[in-house]
């Protein structure tokens, strides 16, 4: 194909931006997502961006027809063969069920390619993708990215696909059972989930149960408190960093990953976080892990667009669904 448009939608913000063959974002353009207005909403801003981005690049017509190919990263849990949503938080209203595929088919009929599926993938899975292509784990075989931000999520690329599982949640790490996470409920409604313990939110939770100060907005500034030695809030980067790093672990152990990339808005709050869920992280593993490669994510947010991209590129390829799912 010629040209492939990528899409970072989220419960906040609809980026899309044009992605070159060796992963370089050009016209980067952002929406708001209008996700408490209902699936049409957030569909109609998705087609306006990504008419932004091919109007300005010069893309709609060329030599006599439309050439535009889109791959979109989507929040919730994707069945990507159909490009349907089959479950989803409430961070965008009445998502679960929603046909994203052919509803930007049908709303931008004059401006994709006819011969191309718009490839819809989920949005951890796109950002794996796109550091496994061009970020913190290019070059290598298996690549396990964890996204620690308002939610936990994983997504495992290996040979540059990505392993979505037979019923399309592989990566859910966030719903792990976690004994550090015993009385706390997860967002899904249980007991004991990594999430609850480990998320971004949680840093912040966890510092006021420590007896934090309840002036105390959210986790930025319970990042800021520790950078200037409150304990408290040292303790509570340090409890919810062991909490992810042996989480973590578990999934390293089971997986045996080349390298381990790790990003999301807790990954922010600096080394105080970073060096316990480490230290916790190689802690628990067997001697022949133990020094497995950890590193930082690279791209940004820029991750999950390139990623999208990149994975209607190599046509869509489904890896981990039974083929009666097809």
């Amino acid at each position: 194909m010629n040209t492939v448009i990528g899409v970072d939608l989220g419960g906040t913000k609809t980026a899309a931006a044009l992605v070159d063959a060796d992963g370089t974002l050009r016209g980067l353009r952002e929406v708001a997502t209008p996700a408490k207005a209902g699936p049409d909403a957030v569909l109609d801003a998705v087609a306006g961006v990504v008419r932004q981005v091919a109007a300005e690049l010069g893309t709609e017509a060329r030599d006599g027809g439309p050439r535009v190919g889109l791959g979109v990263a989507s929040a919730g849990v994707v069945e990507a063969r159909t490009g349907r949503i089959i479950s989803a938080t409430d961070a965008i209203t009445a998502w679960a069920g929603t046909d994203v595929a052919g509803g930007l088919r049908a709303r931008l009929a004059d401006v994709l390619a006819p011969d191309l599926e718009v490839g819809v993938l989920n949005d951890v899975d796109a950002h794996a993708v796109g550091e496994a292509w061009i970020g913190a784990g290019a070059g290598r075989e298996v690549v396990l990215m964890v996204a620690a931000g308002t939610g936990i999520g994983a997504g495992l690329v290996a040979a540059g696909l990505p392993w979505r599982g037979a019923h399309h949640s592989a990566g859910e790490l966030g719903h792990l059972p976690s004994g550090d996470a015993v009385g706390l409920t997860c967002t899904c409604g249980r007991d004991g989930h990594l999430e609850a313990i480990a998320a971004g939110p949680a840093i912040h939770r966890r510092y006021l149960a420590l007896g934090g100060d309840p002036a105390s907005a959210d986790t930025r500034d319970v990042a800021r408190r520790a950078a200037a030695g409150e304990e408290l809030a040292v303790r509570a980067l340090t409890d919810t960093g062991r909490a992810l790093g042996r989480g973590i672990a578990g999934i390293v152990t089971m997986l045996d990953p080349d390298v381990v990339v790790v990003g999301g808005g807790a990954a922010g709050a600096g080394d105080l976080w970073w060096r316990p869920m480490e230290e916790e992280l190689r802690r628990e593993l067997i001697p022949p892990l133990a020094g497995i490669e950890l590193r930082p994510a690279r791209l940004g947010p820029g991750a999950a667009i390139a990623g999208a991209a990149r994975w209607l590129r190599l046509g869509r390829p489904w890896t981990g669904a039974a083929e009666a799912d097809a």
